[in-house]
């Protein structure tokens, strides 16, 4: 495979992720989409705000081609955590307008330099630098599908919703979802000695 190949297929790997986690987020109420859902506050708009990020540090910083935005959640005198939720004053719009962004500087990026292209990332270890343009989409990637599975957990949690994209579920057809949940807990119960 071609470095181009290479690229290219990473990259819409990439987009992938990034169109699942969009996906999650639609059609909920202003609530629901930043709702947190898990003892240490893991919402759906909390997980684009950090995935834009990511991405704008990943594929803009490193790289010598800092997000022309300001994103003050990710300032080293930011309150911890500030990247993932989102305050009552930042709308769903303007998070998922700043992740649309981000992917279009992000991909000039990717679409710019080769796969070997150098570049620092400032909050990791000496050691662990320099990083290579393929090193840094690869990570991405990972995280992006990380924080792809926590939302699918979420939307779940929210309405029931599940699946990878619209038209695309990856869920198999007609399967009595309550007969294969009590299933697995029955089998669940019966490893654990509790039936």
């Amino acid at each position: 495979m071609s470095d181009r190949q290479e690229k290219t297929q990473l990259h819409r790997y990439l987009q992938r992720g990034r169109e699942a986690m969009l996906w999650k987020a639609e059609g909920l109420s202003e609530y629901d989409v930043r709702r947190p859902l898990t003892p240490t506050g893991t919402n759906l708009l909390g997980l684009v705000k950090h995935l834009a990020g990511v991405e704008a540090g990943y594929f803009g910083e490193v790289f010598g081609r800092p997000f022309p935005e300001p994103l003050p959640w990710m300032a080293e005198d930011a309150e911890p955590n500030a990247d993932l939720w989102a305050a009552p004053e930042e709308s769903r719009e303007e998070i998922v307008g700043l992740y649309r962004r981000v992917w279009a500087h992000a991909d000039a990026t990717i679409e710019e330099l080769p796969l070997d292209a150098e570049g620092r990332v400032s909050w990791w270890s000496a050691a662990q630098n320099p990083v290579t343009l393929q090193r840094i989409l690869v990570h991405v990637l990972a995280e992006t599908h990380r924080h792809a599975g926590h939302a699918d957990i979420v939307r779940e949690l929210v309405d029931g919703a599940a699946g990878m994209l619209p038209g695309r579920e990856n869920l198999p057809d007609g399967l009595d979802w309550a007969g294969y949940r009590e299933r697995v807990e029955q089998a669940a119960r019966t490893a654990g000695g509790l039936s």
